[in-house]
């Protein structure tokens, strides 16, 4: 029967869309290329494979399998993820059609939806982008004046004390006001212009990485992965040293945390084309792909929806301000930043537009 198969089905190997063809126990009985090359595997290693253990979400594909068979109707999954060993799950959208062949009832399609799930979650960010920045500069403006006169009252009331162990006090108040006031600085700053120039990354990676081994010389190890065919990009060179470094100080702080145990680590500085990319909207014919990648504890659970939102910040003592900088900052050069995080395995990816 396997060497009849590339006759009977000739006409799937032909297509793009990857194809693969089930009995009724949901076993693989027939993958054509586009499922090969999709997939990373050969048909000898997929035919005879049970299709829901190929996939992270097992249970809810093989209920769908079954409904599709019960009601001979097309049932689409748009969230299943593909297990890759030693790779990131591969999330695809599968078409389940019911089919009129012996022994073989069901055929399934598989499309990978990455590039999909990304343009959602950048619609969702330049959505919220707005509001937060007009949040932030409201906000900023109505603190800064009650701030100044607490900062003067405090200041005309040190003149008046006569006993100098209760000045300690007002200088206390007066600290706080000025630190206060160097946060609502940081946030106001990013909406200066852009000084655009022609910037070679590498030079900024260099840079970065002098600043991080010079500020954490012990129990941090920053490596170079870099692709020296990518074209300068035109941008701020002071924007761009200040959003990479934050990424890569946030990684070496998370490495020498308490979560990870003190013991330090190593951080891989990468650097990629990427062609034929949507980026804010946006075709491009190229793009930057810069990868900052640390083998630390992870971003925490809880803030992983909002750690580019000011003042959310997963380490104790943070301002919460480095990583909304950072998304300020890309996005001022028409890019976008995204991270995926795991214990033991954390990339920030800045995607900016060279043509």
């Amino acid at each position: 029967m396997a060497e009849a198969q590339p006759a009977a089905y000739r006409g799937l190997e032909l297509l793009a869309t990857a194809i693969v063809i089930l009995d009724g126990g949901y076993i693989v009985r027939y993958t054509n290329p586009a499922a090969e090359n999709l997939l990373g595997a050969g048909a000898r290693a997929l035919v005879g494979q049970p299709f829901p253990a190929l996939f992270s979400d097992s249970a809810a594909l093989e209920g769908m399998l079954a409904e599709a068979l019960a009601v001979h109707w097309s049932y689409r999954a748009q969230t299943v993820s593909y297990e890759r060993p030693g790779r990131e799950p591969l999330p695809l959208s599968c078409l389940v059609t019911p089919i009129d062949v012996p022994g073989m009832p069901l055929l399934a399609e598989l499309r990978p939806i990455q590039e999909q799930l990304r343009l959602e979650r950048e619609e969702r960010l330049l959505d919220q982008q707005e509001t937060t920045r007009e949040l932030l500069r409201n906000l900023a403006h109505e603190i800064k004046n009650p701030l100044g006169g607490l900062r003067g009252s405090a200041q005309l009331l040190e003149r008046e004390l006569d006993r100098p162990e209760l000045r300690e006090y007002t200088q206390v108040i007066i600290k706080e006001a000025d630190r206060l006031q160097v946060l609502l600085d940081r946030l106001l700053t990013p909406s200066r212009a852009v000084q655009l120039a022609a910037v070679n990354i590498h030079e900024v990676l260099e840079r970065v990485r002098s600043l991080v081994q010079a500020e954490f010389p012990h129990g941090i190890s920053v490596m170079r992965n870099y692709d020296p065919s990518v074209p300068d990009l035109v941008g701020d060179i002071e924007q761009l040293i200040q959003a990479v470094l934050n990424v890569v100080r946030n990684a070496a702080q998370a490495l020498l945390s308490g979560a990870n145990g003190g013991r330090g680590g190593s951080i891989v500085l990468r650097t990629r084309s990427a062609r034929q990319v949507t980026i804010a909207r946006q075709r491009h014919k190229l793009a930057l792909e810069l990868h900052v990648i640390d083998d630390g504890p992870g971003v925490p659970e809880e803030i992983r929806d909002r750690v580019f939102n000011p003042l959310v910040s997963g380490r104790e003592g943070g301002s919460g301000i480095g990583l909304a900088l950072v998304r300020t900052y890309v996005q001022n050069h028409g890019g976008i930043v995204e991270f995926d995080s795991r214990p033991g395995r954390t990339i920030f990816t800045l995607l900016l537009p060279l043509a």
